[in-house]
Formats: C-alpha cells, structure tokens, sequence
C-alpha cells in the first residue's frame, strides 16, 4: 500500500465567522476579514511540499458555500438571489452557518480503513455526519457524493452512507481515529471519542465532547476490523476544555510512531501499554507533559496537528505550523521528538495560517488514504496531484477567488454565483461528474 494525503481545496467562501465553540482559534479570529486566494494557495502549496517529499498526495473539492438547499430546507424561498437576499434580511446567524468553508479541514471528511485491515479485503470509508455543529452537519451528503464519485468501484471501495444523525452516533471523522502498524504485527486502529450517549462517563465542563463512543465502535463494525485490533481511548475530558475539540489537536500517529500531549487521552500510561503489547517493541512514543509543552501552548501552536510522514528512505519527516516554530515550548519538543531514537528524523514549518486562524493546521486539511497499486488505477477522477494539476488548480483559484471577504461579503449574492461557476467548472478539470446538488 501507498498511503495517498488527501488535502481539500480551501473554498471560495473562506471566512472567520467564530461558529465553532471549543475551538480557540475559531472563535478568536472570528469577524476578522479572511483571504481566501491566499489561503487555497497555501493550501496548494502544501500540497507541493508533501508531493515533493516522495509522499502520496491528492485533492478533494470544496463544498457549494452558502448551502442554498439548506436554506431553501429551512424555509427561504425564491430565486437563488431571493434567497440569500431574505436570509441576510431575517436570519443573518443562518446564512453565515450556511457560508462556512469548514469542509477544507478533510481530516473531519471520513473514517478510512485501507483494504489489508478489513474482512472483505475492501478500502471502507463512512463520511462523518459531524451532527454537534451545524455548518458542519450539512456537509455530508456532498462529502458522500464526492467520495463516491471517486471510490467509484465496488469491487475495490465500499462508500458507506454517514451513520444516523442525532446526538448518540455523533461522528467527527478521523481527527479521532489514527492508525498505527509495526512490522510483523497487525495494524491497530485508535477510534478514540469525547463522550458517550448511553454510558456514564466524567466529561468536559467548558466545552462539549464531539464524538461518542457509540459512534467510534458502529465505524469498528461498518469497516469489518478486527475487535482484537480495535482500541477506544477517551479523549481527557480537561485537554477538551483546554480547546483540543479533535484528538489531533494533542495527539498525532504515523505506522509506528505516536506523538501525543498528556491530556490527549483518559490515562494514556495504559493506552501506551496496550499498543506495546499489540504492536510489539518496535513501536515508539513521545509524550509531552504539561510541564514540558503548556496545553495552552499545545492548542495555539498545533504541534500535534501536525502530518506525520513516511519518507520512501524509511525515516519520517513532520510537516508543523510556523506557529509550533515561533512558540518555544512547541518547538523545543518537536526538536526533543528528533533527537530522540524515533522514526523522525526532521520537522518542516510551513506557513497555513488562513487555516489555523479557524483552529485547522497541516494534519486537519488531509485525509489519510492508503491504496495498493490496483486501488490507485481503479480511481478514473484527474484527483491525484502532480505539477501540471497544481498550475491547473492554482490558475484556477487566481481567476475565481477574492482577494479578501469580510463577514458583510457573505450578503452578496454575487458571492454565491461566483462560488457555482468556480465549482462548476472544478468537477470538470477533476473529472468528477456532477457532484454538487446544483448541477442536478
């Protein structure tokens, strides 16, 4: 298998409205004015360095933002002008909710289980229904439609729906789950989850708990991994209320590597000793204690939303924020995690702070999906990066995107037509077919 980064375009509609509470940087950044040429660009960028790294590396679209079916399901009606024009008029809060560009942050997409772990010999992936916040929560059945434009053959891919709505199966996708595999051993899948609908478990005071246990063990079911090989860790309830929403705000793995803040999880000592006993000796672990790394500290600069890469000379290499580079504690543990006898040999800052000023870093714009060489042919969609499709992508982010938006910029309905042409014309460059509910 070749493990494939799929990074998400960052949307024409990318704005700081402060929608998500728990996120620091969301709700800190949010009013300000974004730049959304600029930050696709970046987010392009990245995806160059990674690709130039020798590492697998793809794209997903952005969604059609503002949702005008989601207003229209919520009772607007009319043209899509009238539309918007009544939203912006009667319920400004809803149209901004409907203009978030928060599906760039592919990590929240899916849960993925490539086809060596699973009982059919299938890649399986289940979109999250991402239920706990509502700009989030309509980005599923066009993250369905996406993925299985591109996982388009059963006989390699099983492109589950999202599992139910509701607060019991809340799913936030694999920024809670991490795969991890030593030599020798079979892979264990970490579905780590905040809270639990039907179980009594201590939670977060301050901000809530995304994901549910209940959740993470019906995705252990839907992939047909092996239970042995399935571990549920609980997110600490105190690392949630210090801002880490997602379990790779403090905790971060790669094959047989595993970097993590104390707080990420419920008595980590324990976790770290059950991997040991499933992985074998030569798994490896760095843990950050408070003292070492302020959780404060840990939630502003993302260390751990950081990519952790396998390099085709067998090291790893860690793609950071600039922001873990300018805040010391952050970077002297990075710099402690490659001195140490680990896989990790290097750290690379790159600049994503359109993303990181709504509280997403380099590990929240990709989805990690590993395919063998028939799965990767499988694929008929122009979705794999390579130069030609970074100047094609980059031509066409300068001739669509604004400049700048400032939060009065989603009242224009201009903005939304801008947003379908631009798309329209996406899902053809990536041979995608019609994916979008306005291409219907």
């Amino acid at each position: 298998m070749r493990e494939y980064n799929f990074d998400g375009l960052i949307g024409p509609t990318h704005n700081y409205a402060g929608l998500s509470p728990g996120n620091l940087a969301s709700q800190t950044h949010g009013g300000q004015p974004s730049r959304p040429r600029e930050a696709a660009l970046q987010g392009l960028e990245k995806m160059r360095f990674v690709s130039e790294l020798g590492v697998g590396q793809a794209v997903l679209p952005p969604q059609p933002r503002p949702s005008l079916r989601t207003l229209r399901t919520l009772g607007f009606t009319g043209t899509d002008e009238e539309v918007i024009t009544r939203a912006a008029r009667d319920a400004e809060h809803l149209l901004r909710l409907t203009s978030s560009a928060s599906a760039m942050w592919t990590a929240n997409a899916a849960t993925v289980a490539p086809s060596a772990d699973t009982a059919d010999g299938r890649v399986h992936l289940t979109p999250a229904n991402l239920t706990q916040m509502f700009h989030r929560a309509i980005e599923a059945d066009t993250t369905h439609a996406v993925l299985r434009a591109i996982f388009a053959d059963p006989k390699h891919f099983q492109v589950h729906a999202p599992l139910p709505g509701a607060a019991h199966f809340a799913d936030e996708g694999a920024a809670n789950h991490t795969r991890l595999a030593t030599p020798g051993h079979k892979a264990v899948h970490l579905l780590a989850w905040g809270r639990s609908a039907w179980q009594d478990v201590k939670g977060p005071q301050r901000f809530p708990a995304r994901q549910t246990l209940e959740a993470s063990q019906a995705l252990s079911r839907l992939h047909q991994l092996d239970p042995a090989q399935v571990v549920l860790p609980q997110q600490h309830p105190d690392g949630i209320d210090a801002g880490a929403f997602h379990t790779d705000v403090l905790a971060v793995g790669n094959e047989r590597f595993l970097m993590l803040h104390a707080l990420a999880f419920v008595d980590h000592p324990a976790l770290l000793q059950t991997l040991r006993q499933k992985l074998g000796p030569d798994f490896r672990s760095v843990v950050a204690t408070n003292d070492e790394l302020p959780v404060k500290d840990a939630v502003k600069a993302y260390p751990f939303n950081s990519q952790v890469l396998s390099l085709p000379d067998g090291t790893m290499a860690i793609i950071a924020p600039i922001e873990s580079r300018e805040t010391p504690h952050a970077r002297a543990f990075l710099e402690r995690v490659v001195a140490e006898d680990n896989p990790v040999k290097a750290v690379h800052y790159l600049d994503v702070r359109q993303s990181m000023n709504n509280g997403g870093g380099p590990a929240c714009l990709r989805q990690r999906i590993s395919l063998t060489d028939a799965e990767r042919a499988a694929i008929t969609a122009d979705v794999f990066y390579s130069p030609a499709l970074h100047e094609t992508l980059a031509t066409w982010v300068r001739r669509h995107y604004r400049d700048v938006l400032r939060p009065e910029d989603v009242r224009d309905p201009l903005l939304a037509r801008e947003t379908m042409t631009a798309l329209d014309e996406l899902t053809r460059l990536l041979k995608l077919g019609s994916v979008y509910d306005f291409q219907q």
